[in-house]
């Protein structure tokens, strides 16, 4: 391994990896040697647009996916497949002593995951899914607020909703809407961050009921069935916390999170992707209501956090982080199971998701039995 730096392959040239280019150029930590695609003129085109604008010193390769997990260069692996393949190729990556990122949802359901958490535990490389709020410095103080006690108290509710309108061509032909590549539609592209986001309030307990409603459907001409395209779940935890939460490929764009309590709540508006600028924030929101005889007073107490941290890409942006994170972790030589750790727990609540919303709203209970 290459003292001082992670070294990249990506193994596929997604519209996300795009994005993600960027951040591990931004990140201090690493750079990318080569990316892989079936087609390695697809791969070539891909790197010569991304070094037109995010230029690395020595131009990345342009190969097959075995041949860059065969190179002895590459130290790790972002694998920004489609959902149905992703579990043959981190299996190999990880054979090939490839540490992992893998983007979400990570597998068609959790016992694939399992195995492929299996295989790189054998082999002692990291695996860390692809979920980049989980990174921002944001996140800390709200953890702060929240353990407080003062602020909002005991956690009664976590709510939250991402959507946004998908245009005809997505509906048309995106990956998304085959049941093949991404079975599990808006709730694994969306939802797939809702449940992360309340697993990450509660300190990564596991609802104890869950039951979900299959709201909208739709596959594209060449999918052999449907995919979510709008769904919502109601779940139960642990001392009669609730959370619920919506997802849709078909209202635009909103991605808000609210944490409840005995003493007030917190909200953020752009939990998933934050707003572009120089901060990222979220409010506090400790309301009073007072009877004076006749008048019926409700006053609005709410107070604005905010953290410097840019977004799109920064040096300090929640992707870069993520990049950076995860760089750091290969140059330990320390493995960081509990990110898989909560990649599997997601998994299972998408999987049981998913079976509720398929039987009308069947109550499901989770079950970890089998964890890697």
């Amino acid at each position: 391994m290459s003292k001082g730096e992670c070294r990249w392959g990506i193994l596929g040239a997604a519209v996300i990896a795009q994005k993600n280019w960027q951040s591990i150029h931004n990140s201090g930590n690493g750079t990318i040697l080569a990316v892989a695609s079936r087609d390695r003129e697809k791969a070539a085109r891909f790197i010569q647009a991304r070094q037109q604008e995010c230029p690395f010193p020595v131009e990345p390769d342009a190969c097959t996916y075995e041949e860059l997990l065969a190179r002895s260069d590459i130290d790790a692996v972002y694998i920004p497949l489609p959902t149905g393949l992703r579990k043959e190729w981190v299996i190999r990556a990880a054979r090939a002593g490839k540490h992992v990122m893998c983007e979400k949802p990570c597998a068609v359901h959790a016992d694939e995951l399992r195995e492929m958490l299996q295989v790189c535990h054998e082999h002692r490389v990291q695996f860390m899914d692809g979920v980049m709020f989980m990174h921002s410095q944001r996140l800390q103080a709200i953890r702060g607020i929240l353990n407080d006690g003062l602020s909002i108290g005991d956690i009664r509710r976590i709510s939250s909703h991402f959507s946004f309108r998908a245009p005809d061509e997505f509906l048309a032909s995106n990956i998304r809407v085959s049941s093949e590549l991404e079975p599990h539609g808006c709730l694994g592209d969306l939802g797939w961050y809702c449940i992360r986001f309340a697993l990450w309030a509660l300190n990564s307990q596991m609802p104890v009921e869950i039951s979900a409603r299959l709201l909208a459907h739709h596959g594209r001409a060449d999918s052999p069935d449907v995919v979510p395209m709008e769904l919502s779940a109601e779940l139960k935890f642990p001392n009669d916390v609730s959370f619920g939460f919506f997802c849709s490929f078909l209202i635009e764009q909103q991605q808000t999170a609210t944490i409840s309590g005995t003493r007030g709540y917190l909200h953020v508006s752009d939990f998933v992707l934050p707003n572009f600028g120089n901060e990222v924030a979220f409010q506090v929101i400790n309301n009073d209501f007072q009877v004076a005889g006749c008048r019926f007073n409700m006053s609005n107490h709410t107070r604005r956090v905010a953290v410097n941290e840019y977004s799109n890409n920064h040096p300090n942006a929640q992707e870069t982080r993520l990049f950076r994170h995860f760089g750091d972790l290969v140059q330990s030589g320390q493995i960081d199971e509990t990110w898989g750790e909560v990649a599997l727990k997601t998994q299972i609540i998408v999987d049981a998701c998913l079976e509720s919303a398929r039987n009308n709203g069947r109550c499901i209970s989770p079950c970890m039995e089998g964890q890697a």
